[in-house]
């Protein structure tokens, strides 16, 4: 059995961020002996993937950053295009493979941080602590003991909430065979998509280069599609809407993320915490989730270091989840048209100070001057339901 100060739970973002931070010595700090336990290959370790998020000036991962863009774009249905420099903050891509190259080569280089394959069975907590059993992928039992323990990986199923609506899409990885994008602007949301009869969609160009680019189909909506439909969505997009042709799909991702006013549970025992996702990082409103695991890991490995009890905070202010709820009930009641409604947005209000605002960084008169350029008596009746609406399960993803 291997003893830890900490034991953390699967090598996605959230593990490997809170593993990340415990590795590198604080001076002043005591220092910690951690073990991130992870799954062997096959299906239970997440796909490939890409995280976006802005932040201003040098960030704490931009060596692994594949491309990052100062011009971002957003298309209306209709008409002229909305673009706008969005300094001193830089929109920026991170490839999954990236990150979890530059983090492996940190923590082999730190005695603090042992690595472990295995699919974890349970953890069983102690009067101080937990065990986590779990089998290498040989099937002999292995078995770790730590003070806390910190649970990564997704949600088997989500809480009950009253407004659930599935963020889900397919992007691929697209070279063409002359230069046909602009490395310099990346193209926020298109709307030139056709609409679903319930939620919306849109367009997501990001260029790395004159010749490739990640392109993708997204719909906020109550049910994912076929890979057919999917591949369908992005043919019609590619070719009639953004007239791309003799394009070579060189990778593909598909992903799901929830968009939920649920609460999430941050602890499951005395010792044992969730962490991103599956502990409430995902912004509702947007499905952006790496700025707000690095929010949690960061307020985690100062508590652990600084010898308090290390509850996750949660990355999202009661304010932002308030306003995030009124807004998935909007959308998803029909009160507000979701093409227009970000449309008129992103042309009413200032790009920085709308990515500030839906990272949850404004303060509430900046808040009252964005909510008065939605429209006010939709967003108010919506406000007006919300309390009185009951919360559901919502099925397995």
């Amino acid at each position: 059995m291997l003893e830890a100060d900490v034991a953390i739970i699967g090598a996605g973002a959230a593990g490997l961020s809170l593993a990340h931070r415990l590795s590198r010595p604080v001076p002043g700090t005591r220092p910690l002996s951690a073990v991130l336990v992870d799954a062997p290959p096959g299906p239970l370790r997440p796909p490939r993937r890409t995280w976006c998020f802005w932040e201003a000036g040098r960030g704490r991962y931009d060596a692994a950053v594949t491309a990052s863009w100062r011009r971002l774009r957003v298309h209306p249905p209709a008409g002229r295009p909305i673009e706008d420099d969005i300094s001193p903050l830089r929109y920026k891509m991170i490839r999954s493979e990236d990150y979890e190259f530059l983090i492996a080569r940190d923590l082999a280089q730190s005695a603090g941080v042992r690595r472990m394959e295995a699919t974890v069975d349970s953890v069983e907590p102690l009067r101080e602590g937990a065990v986590i059993h779990a089998r290498a992928a040989d099937g002999r039992a292995r078995s770790v003991r730590a003070r806390w323990v910190f649970d990564s990986r997704p949600a088997g199923s989500l809480p009950a909430a009253r407004t659930t609506l599935l963020q889900h899409f397919r992007g691929w990885f697209v070279q063409t065979t002359r230069p046909v994008f602009d490395p310099s602007r990346a193209d926020l949301m298109d709307f030139r998509t056709p609409q679903p009869a319930k939620g919306l969609s849109f367009g997501y160009v990001l260029p790395t280069g004159s010749r490739q680019a990640l392109v993708e189909y997204t719909e906020f909506s109550p049910a994912v599609l076929s890979e057919e439909a999917y591949d369908a969505a992005l043919d019609h997009y590619t070719g009639a809407v953004l007239g791309l042709r003799d394009i070579e799909v060189v990778r593909t991702e598909t992903g799901v993320i929830p968009m939920t006013d649920a609460p999430f549970a941050r602890q499951t025992a005395p010792s044992v915490f969730r962490i991103g996702a599956a502990g409430g990082a995902t912004r509702p409103s947007t499905g952006y989730t790496f700025a707000g695991v690095q929010r949690q890991t960061a307020a985690v490995a100062a508590a652990l270091r600084q010898g308090r009890r290390p509850v996750p905070p949660p990355p999202h202010s009661a304010r932002s989840r308030a306003m995030d709820a009124v807004l998935l009930h909007a959308l998803d009641s029909g009160l507000v048209d979701g093409p227009a409604f970000f449309s008129s947005l992103f042309a009413r209000v200032p790009m920085t100070r709308l990515l500030r605002f839906l990272d949850g960084r404004t303060r509430p008169h900046e808040d009252l001057f964005i909510g008065l350029r939605t429209p006010v008596l939709p967003m108010l009746r919506a406000a007006a339901q919300v309390p009185r609406l009951p919360r559901r399960p919502f099925p397995d993803l």
